[in-house]
């Protein structure tokens, strides 16, 4: 079950991330959850549930998963369609020369924090802990 490794993935960076604001506890975490990423929703949320609990942080905090359709592109006639549908090869021209434009993603959206004062915040300026998961950082697991 690979889902728990992924979970693994997000609690570290959900931490790195409320280290970094001075972020005591997370209320949920909502994660971009691509129609072809290879993930089982129900076995990510069974296996964040066992271990976000397991870390005082994420203690009793949801994971929200929203999907994002795989929408694949077609290079001969510009046009894109979806990609569970239809597969690989374009429904309007026929061509094989496709590619996935998205639906491959497992990134987090947001983090959300209850109502409470932050901890010692981080002191400004530089640091080489992430301020937030974006999507110039994203966890992609292929």
């Amino acid at each position: 079950m690979h889902e728990l490794g992924i979970v693994y993935h997000i609690i570290r960076d959900v931490e790195n991330v409320a280290r970094a604001n001075g972020v005591r506890r997370v209320s949920s975490v909502t994660l971009l959850l691509g129609e072809v990423s290879g993930v089982v929703p129900d076995l990510l949320l069974d296996a964040w549930r066992w271990a976000a609990d397991k870390k005082p942080i994420t203690l009793g905090a949801e994971l929200i998963v929203e999907p994002v359709e795989a929408v694949t592109h077609c290079a001969a006639c510009g046009r894109d369609y979806a990609t569970v549908e239809h597969g690989k090869t374009c429904p309007h021209c026929g061509s094989g020369e496709t590619y996935l434009l998205q639906g491959q993603e497992v990134m987090i959206k947001q983090i959300e924090t209850p109502d409470e004062e932050p901890a010692d915040a981080a002191p400004d300026g530089p640091s080489d802990v992430l301020d937030a998961v974006d999507a110039a950082h994203p966890l992609h697991i292929v």
